[in-house]
């Protein structure tokens, strides 16, 4: 059986179901807090018919990746931030067999002794839902990349993909991504459950490890890490087998994932994919989680906070105004308090917002990023920490050209 997709103009009209709400209905004590974020504008280094920005930072190196097309060819590029801006872009890998999706994005990252790690999706057969996973690794900044390999090795025509990269505790490369080999419909045992699996990988790109974590997951949501002091944790949605698709968490502890557990249990049963995955942040032993929910037909965005490394979540605080599309990003900050960004749903238009939350469930006003004007917020939007600030990235489309771009913004 075939995955289901519930289309982004679905979940809009899920979020649009709440224009007439109250104030009354935000779980929050106290009125917002003004919050002083002033937004800079950083001149992009994506070019024409970009898409599908991701942001990833380790010990001060932010980078920035992208998808571009050129006619029947896709390229995966990627840039640095720097003192004066983005680096010039580079390319990673290039081919017509390139996957381009709004929610399926490759990334490229900086590890501990400064090797860069890229992934990418190549499809692997006609069907547009099959697909491969490709890693490579760059010893020198990106100028040159080791031939692409593989964490998977059942061979078959399906989906594998939605992954996310980490640097392993003393080691090298781990990642984890949605497969869905028991989907293959050659065989004659199919179903229609996809896994979350996880592999790990030396500091010379020697694969060490694969390893299947939950066999039953949410078919297209993105996943999302973050290292604690305690080793990384994994967000993702769990499926149960009622369909209840609440988000989850499992760590790896002494080379081994635990049990996944539930953030919190919202009881949001959907029989099709929201395409909308949780987002997570940590700093020594806290960490906190945001994410997409839509009880009653009603979207909104939640963050919540644990201070014990992800073992428990404290409750729930309601980040969005009026109503949520969801693609929620989330960093803590240095006092402990967590940025969370979200596409806010109001008034039959898209916008790109973040905002404050205290680890008490106080919030600031909300500070509107992108999609105030006549340009179309597209996808995830990105948000990572820099220095003293945060970096955005995003996702325009107007007259059906894309366009990646960037901002920065002090924290006060």
């Amino acid at each position: 059986m075939r995955h289901l997709v519930i289309p982004f103009v679905v979940v809009a009209a899920l979020g649009a179901a709440l224009v007439g709400a109250t104030r009354a209905t935000i779980a929050s004590a106290t009125p917002d807090r003004d919050w002083t974020l002033t937004l800079e504008s950083l001149s992009s280094p994506a070019g024409e018919q970009s898409s599908a920005p991701q942001l990833t930072s380790e010990s001060e190196r932010i980078f920035l990746s992208w998808m571009e097309r050129a006619g029947p060819r896709a390229a995966l590029k990627f840039a640095e931030r720097t003192a004066s801006g983005w680096s010039p872009p580079r390319s990673v890998a290039s081919g017509t067999d390139l996957l381009v999706n709004a929610a399926d994005v490759p990334s490229v990252r900086a590890l501990a002794d400064g090797t860069l790690a890229a992934h990418w999706m190549q499809a692997n057969g006609p069907d547009p839902e099959a697909y491969n996973l490709r890693l490579a690794w760059s010893k020198d900044s990106g100028a040159t990349w080791s031939r692409p390999t593989t964490p998977h090795h059942d061979g078959t025509r399906t989906q594998h993909g939605f992954a996310s990269l980490f640097q392993v505790p003393g080691g090298g490369l781990g990642l984890v991504w949605l497969d869905g080999r028991a989907t293959n419909p050659e065989s004659a045992h199919a179903t229609d459950n996809m896994s979350l699996r996880a592999a790990v990988y030396s500091k010379n790109g020697t694969e060490l490890s694969e390893t299947a974590i939950d066999t039953r997951v949410c078919d297209c949501c993105p996943t999302s890490v973050a290292t604690t002091s305690d080793g990384p944790v994994v967000a993702f949605r769990n499926r149960s087998d009622k369909e209840v698709r609440d988000i989850f968490v499992t760590r790896l502890v002494a080379g081994h994932w635990s049990k996944p557990a539930a953030v919190h249990n919202d009881g949001w049963r959907i029989e099709a994919c929201p395409v909308n995955g949780p987002a997570i942040s940590a700093r020594a032993r806290d960490v906190v989680v945001a994410w997409f929910s839509a009880l009653k037909d009603e979207g909104h965005v939640f963050v919540a906070f644990s201070h014990d490394a992800g073992g428990t979540f404290g409750p729930p605080t309601r980040v969005d105004d009026v109503a949520a599309i969801g693609h929620a990003g989330v960093q803590l900050l240095k006092d402990g308090s967590a940025a969370v960004s979200w596409i806010e749903f109001a008034k039959q238009r898209s916008q790109f917002s973040v905002r404050r939350i205290e680890v008490d469930g106080s919030r600031s006003v909300a500070i509107k990023v992108a999609g105030t004007g006549e340009d179309r917020v597209a996808g995830s939007p990105r948000m990572v920490t820099d220095r003293d600030g945060l970096v955005f990235a995003w996702t325009e489309t107007r007259d059906g050209a894309s366009h990646v771009r960037t901002a920065r913004a002090a924290v006060r």
